[in-house]
């Protein structure tokens, strides 16, 4: 049976904020904007969500044709659905943000993105629509989340050492965190394997470990929470 609406529909747009980490710093991933409205002004990657796809493909498909990422870790975020925040019509956007490891992935503009740039997350441009407010808000979900989920381990190398850990969620918390109860507590966990690798130091060798998610996923059926 044939249905039609009475009523207008808004478009429906995902957005994704993606983040890294280099030098100690936590970054941002931005394009240029090669159309209007706003063209050649930064932006977070998103576009519009085709009818027969759903939001979460829709995201992985923005996210790979405006910016070349692809396998990263995606989560939803929240929705930003305020009347004027497209001057094109009524747009509703779904938002996510995702988690790289740089070395891993090369990211290339493409599709209507004119450039790509990892940005300081303290060092922004001005940001086209409501973008700034869609990045706070992912920055506030990570700063929260990376304290009782282990997704600090997507920003990471495969091989680590518990010195680089500390720096991460330092990085990521933006202030320093005490050495050995954090280690005593990331130990405690039982979610790191030691590997009998190490890694050169300017004083000596530091051993390397590797995240469990195995064992992290026996945990969560125990009902074990982890906590930072």
């Amino acid at each position: 049976m044939s249905f039609s609406y009475r009523y207008p529909r808004p478009a429906l747009t995902v957005d994704c904020v993606v983040f890294g980490v280099h030098e100690g710093r936590l970054l941002v991933l931005l394009i240029r904007r090669g159309q209007a409205p706003f063209r050649g002004d930064w932006a977070i990657p998103g576009g519009f969500v085709d009818v027969q796809e759903s939001i979460d493909d829709a995201a992985r498909r923005e996210l790979q044709e405006e910016t070349g990422l692809t396998n990263v870790y995606l989560e939803q975020l929240y929705t930003f659905g305020a009347v004027n925040r497209d001057p094109r019509e009524r747009v509703v956007s779904v938002a996510y943000y995702a988690l790289v490891r740089r070395v891993e992935h090369q990211e290339v503009a493409a599709s209507d993105a004119a450039q790509a740039e990892w940005f300081p997350v303290d060092e922004l441009p001005s940001l086209a629509f409501d973008h700034e407010e869609i990045l706070q808000t992912a920055l506030a979900r990570l700063r929260a989340k990376v304290r009782y989920q282990p997704i600090g381990f997507e920003l990471l190398p495969t091989k680590f050492t518990l010195t680089q850990l500390q720096q991460l969620y330092e990085t990521i918390l933006g202030h320093e965190i005490d050495k050995r109860n954090f280690r005593k507590k990331i130990l405690a966990t039982r979610l790191l394997k030691p590997l009998e690798e190490f890694a050169s130091g300017r004083h000596r060798s530091a051993r390397l470990y590797r995240f469990d998610r195995s064992q992290y996923q026996k945990l969560v059926k125990q009902g074990v929470n982890f906590e930072i």
